[in-house]
């Protein structure tokens, strides 16, 4: 059963990291040039996943899959505000 659960935080971080980075960087980081650099998103993600594992080292139910599951997230976030912005010119 804690498996289950430490499995729905890993999708749930997954999920939350890819919502939250597209909608900040869509809305915040539109003319950053910067935030729309080919690089970006694997920046983004390896940041993400290495503010995340301490916290997974530190808690239980979050394994290091959350952890990495965070960093794609966040990651395939970025990408997709790149590809709405470059939709909109």
């Amino acid at each position: 059963m804690l498996e289950l659960l430490a499995a729905a935080i890993a999708v749930g971080a997954g999920v939350a990291g890819y919502v939250t980075s597209r909608d900040f960087t869509r809305r915040r980081l539109r003319f950053v040039d910067a935030a729309h650099q080919p690089a970006a998103p694997f920046v983004a993600g390896a940041v993400a996943a290495a503010v995340a594992a301490p916290v997974a080292w530190l808690l239980p139910l979050v394994s290091g899959g959350a952890a990495l599951l965070l960093g794609v997230g966040v990651g395939l976030g970025v990408k997709s505000a790149q590809r709405d912005r470059n939709l909109l010119q």
